[in-house]
Formats: C-alpha cells, structure tokens, sequence
C-alpha cells in the first residue's frame, strides 16, 4: 500500500488524529497546491487544484484537523470523485 492509499484510508476512516501535514501531502497527491494569501492571510488557508478551491482555518495551538473539517473535505473530494 503506498503513502497516498495509507493518507486516503486515514482520512476515509475520519481519526481524530488526522494532521494538517498530512492533509497537505494527500492533496498534493491529488493535485492540489496551497495558494499564497500574502502577509495577511492569517490562520485561514486555500488549497487549490486550478478548477476549484478547499479553504479551512489551519488548526491550531495543536495541528489536528477538528472532526467538521475533515467531513468536510472527504465530501468535497467525494463529490469531485477523488475519493
């Protein structure tokens, strides 16, 4: 099973341990690109695939996902048929 099959099947399981890194890696795997928002960009952040865009708020103090965002993103790349 490769790193990109492990991501999926974490996330498609929806742990409460599913970090921002490795939400990055997966969708770097599908495609998607973080988009630069500049200085002011705070905590919120944009990924990108050219056709359409994921935005969430970036987790923090700790870096996992909260269990709303990573639903979130299974539909979204679901209804993109990524998943």
């Amino acid at each position: 099973m490769s790193k990109k099959d492990k991501l999926i099947a974490r996330l498609l399981k929806k742990l409460k341990d599913f970090t921002f890194e490795e939400l990055v890696a997966l969708l770097a795997y599908l495609g998607y690109t973080q988009a630069q928002t500049g200085k002011t960009g705070g905590s919120r952040v944009a990924f990108s695939n050219g056709r359409d865009y994921i935005r969430l708020h970036k987790p923090h103090p700790r870096n996992i996902l909260k269990a709303y965002q990573v639903n979130e993103i299974v539909l979204h790349l679901q209804e993109r048929g990524l998943l």
